[in-house]
């Protein structure tokens, strides 16, 4: 868990795709490196659609965040 249900930040200008996204976001340390770890499977949304790491992101999106998750 990331430890907010939503946030809203700006971002420096080199932070243009979900990719460089998760790689500023890791470097907050804590929580963020832990969850944004390489290995853990994080899926990602832009405006409620489905994204990759390529997916650009613009001011003013809407980004989600979702830990892997179990079921049965």
């Amino acid at each position: 868990s990331f430890g907010v249900s939503s946030e809203q930040t700006s971002l420096p200008q080199s932070v243009n795709d979900i990719g460089t996204l998760l790689d500023w976001l890791r470097q907050r340390g804590g929580n963020w490196q832990d969850e944004l770890a390489s290995g853990n499977s994080v899926r990602s949304a832009v405006n409620q659609e489905m994204a990759t790491t390529e997916t650009p992101i613009t001011d003013g999106d809407e980004i989600a965040l979702f830990p892997p998750v179990t079921g049965g």
